[in-house]
């Protein structure tokens, strides 16, 4: 009994030690295998889980990018961007807006007080023009929204702030760039706006809209940031705009800041350095308003045009392309963007003037009422078409350079009972003329019989229909088509001649069109084509940009002239063109001291139900050896030889006194006053130059 007993006691210790055994060995693999693990923590998995740590535990903010200049073609800003103080509104929040705004009533006054005693009088604000930046009545924005109520802050307004930041709560001093236009006002359409990205509509501006998904911090557009809305700001943004700056700094899980702040400066954007001209622009500009003023109070009965209000004018170099001056007047100052936002007050006197009217449909500052029987900036190009009418009638071999017309001022065409006359401004009969004749004289007649009505007589050739061989010819001169210069919004006119070819006939529709009826265009159009008719038939691209260079000055993009098309015709019909246009009458060039070729155009238009005249005119100069080319369009400017060739006059003078129709500025060339040589002006005071019917 004993013994079992004893027996028993032995395998229970047995059991008990492999058991404790067992459990030690299980203790030690565990405390092994966690070993192991720290190890593989500290040492290999250490740097990926302390990365992973810090981006939880780091908080970054991007800083907006400082935007490029843009230069005239002289090196002068005529856009540029500024680092300043400002200092943003934000509405108290008591949950009732009513009450909000007599708080900031009274702050704006209390605002103006302390602007009087700490800042420059030049920038000094009242109370009410606090409260127009207040926008108390949120036209332009929501009540969260911060309004930014002053820029340029001075040292002493910043300092009185922000000792003072607990008395003003609803106040903040921000550092910012902002956008500053030259006073001037050059080129104003032409150059653009910013506004702010937040109060884009972006189902409208897919450009804008695909940013929403940029990835890249540096990229990524920021809610308060100021983009281009227009013109070169708009069609060069991604070169403007530069790169975001970082601010990153280490938080805890309570966003309290544990450490040094890391800095990513800005990067600049790269900037424009155009090919207008500042002082040629400022003096066509000036020009248009000048003349507007003097044809709307005209004794004249052929200069008087009283309901003349608006101008446009385009002055481009004809072997490069180059726009020295685009000038659509009356304009603006964009410095009322300034913030991206603008006063509903500005928008209501100035919103018309905001379209470039050389490229795209602009009015003067008329009311709706008066929109309906004033016209707009695109008209019928008038007689201008006449020595493209005429290049149509050589290449085409309906005439030649000697065939002759005798012209009676008089041409029926239609079918018996329903025939239509075509006569000449003031009912003129020219007799026998040749087509540099008819050019001079500006011929309806001739044009109509014997180049619109003989295109429609011959028929189709070669499956083309009559029709479509002039619109070809038109399209090929740049009239119908874009420019390519790749302006937002850019316009390809108006034509005409299809629809009036399906209303009454294909013979109607080309009479019409031959002396400037069946098509309008644009200002920029009508200067591509007076280059295309100086070079000899090479469409040439319109070019804005001469240069894009870095902040740092390096170049990133140069210019080169490019040939959109270009047509192969007779030397001698070029010539017969250039004999009638170097005699085209014409007001404001007399002394003009080089041979120019050159053509007047009054487009009729209907409008409101009623007729009106615009002035028209295209020239280019030198006539031997052409360098620039201008166009000029007044919309309700009458004689295209009163209302619009005198502005020409003075863009020329202007270009040669500045960059020179020859060789060299005139400023710099030394002439002799004693036998001053005479341009081959034709000139009349009370005659009227011409008009189309």
């Amino acid at each position: 009994m004993d013994d079992d007993k004893q027996k028993k006691e032995m395998d229970h210790q047995r059991h008990f030690s492999f058991r404790l055994n067992l459990f030690f060995f299980v203790v030690f693999a565990l405390f092994s295998i966690l070993v192991v693990r720290l190890a593989v923590l500290q040492f290999v998995e250490a740097p990926s889980l302390i990365a992973a740590g810090e981006r939880k535990l780091t908080s970054t903010k991007p800083i907006a990018p400082i935007r490029g200049n843009i230069y005239d073609a002289s090196g002068h800003a005529i856009a540029y961007s500024i680092s300043t103080q400002s200092l943003y509104y934000s509405f108290a929040a008591t949950g009732n807006a009513d009450k909000s705004v007599e708080q900031a009533k009274e702050d704006a006054v209390q605002l103006a007080e302390i602007f009087e005693k700490y800042g420059d009088p030049e920038n000094a604000m009242t109370a009410e023009e606090i409260m127009l930046q207040m926008d108390l009545k949120f036209q332009r924005n929501t009540i969260s929204t911060p309004r930014r109520i002053k820029t340029d802050l001075n040292q002493k307004e910043i300092a009185y702030f922000m000792e003072n930041r607990i008395t003003y709560k609803n106040v903040d001093i921000m550092e910012e760039s902002v956008r500053k236009y030259d006073q001037d006002t050059v080129a104003v359409q032409l150059v653009g706006y910013l506004k702010k990205f937040k109060g884009l509509n972006l189902d409208n501006m897919p450009f804008y809209k695909s940013k929403k998904e940029e990835t890249d911090r540096k990229l990524q557009y920021l809610e308060e940031e100021e983009v281009g809305m227009d013109g070169l700001e708009l069609m060069y943004q991604d070169v403007l705009r530069g790169k975001n700056g970082l601010r990153s700094y280490p938080v805890n899980r309570l966003s309290q800041i544990t450490g040094p702040m890391e800095f990513t400066p800005p990067e600049k954007g790269a900037s424009l350095y155009l090919t207008i001209d500042k002082q040629v622009q400022v003096q066509t500009e000036q020009a248009i308003m000048d003349h507007l003023e003097v044809i709307r109070k005209s004794n004249n009965r052929f200069e008087r045009a009283e309901y003349a209000n608006t101008g446009y004018a385009v002055a481009m170099e004809v072997d490069t392309g180059k726009v020295v001056a685009m000038a659509s007047m009356p304009d603006y100052n964009p410095n009322i963007w300034a913030g991206g936002r603008i006063s509903q007050q500005d928008l209501d006197d100035f919103g018309s003037n905001m379209n470039n009217g050389t490229i795209q449909t602009a009015y003067g500052n008329y009311t709706d009422e008066e929109r309906m029987k004033r016209p707009n900036s695109i008209v019928p190009l008038g007689s201008t078409i006449k020595p493209l009418t005429v290049l149509v009638g050589l290449n085409e071999g309906l005439i030649t350079p000697n065939t002759y017309y005798n012209d009676t001022s008089k041409y029926m065409f239609g079918r018996e009972g329903y025939r239509v006359a075509i006569n000449n401004s003031q009912f003129k009969a020219f007799g026998s003329i040749d087509p540099a004749q008819a050019i001079r004289h500006s011929s309806n007649t001739f044009m109509a019989e014997k180049i619109g009505n003989a295109l429609n007589m011959r028929g189709d050739v070669d499956g083309k229909s009559s029709i479509d061989i002039w619109d070809e010819y038109m399209k090929l001169f740049g009239l119908g088509v874009q420019t390519g210069s790749g302006l937002p919004h850019e316009s390809a006119g108006i034509i005409n001649y299809y629809t009036e070819a399906e209303r009454a006939s294909k013979q109607s529709a080309l009479i019409y069109a031959s002396f400037g009826q069946q098509g309008s265009y644009t200002t920029l159009q009508l200067a591509q084509y007076t280059a295309m008719l100086a070079n000899r038939g090479k469409r040439i691209k319109p070019q804005f940009v001469n240069e894009i260079r870095t902040a740092d000055g390096e170049l990133v993009e140069g210019y080169t002239p490019e040939v959109l098309n270009e047509v192969n015709y007779k030397e001698e019909y070029w010539k017969e063109i250039e004999q009638g246009m170097g005699q085209v009458k014409v007001e404001g060039f007399e002394g003009f001291k080089h041979n120019f070729n050159r053509k007047t155009g009054t487009s009729e238009q209907d409008v409101g139900g009623k007729k009106v005249n615009n002035a028209v005119f295209i020239a280019y100069a030198p006539a031997e050896k052409p360098k620039l080319a201008v166009a000029v369009v007044v919309p309700d400017g009458g004689y295209g030889g009163y209302g619009a060739a005198p502005i020409a006059r003075k863009i020329f003078d202007a270009y040669d006194e500045i960059i020179g129709l020859t060789d060299k500025p005139k400023k710099e060339v030394q002439t002799d006053e004693e036998n001053p040589e005479e341009g081959n002006v034709n000139s009349s005071s009370e005659e009227a130059v011409e008009y189309t019917e």
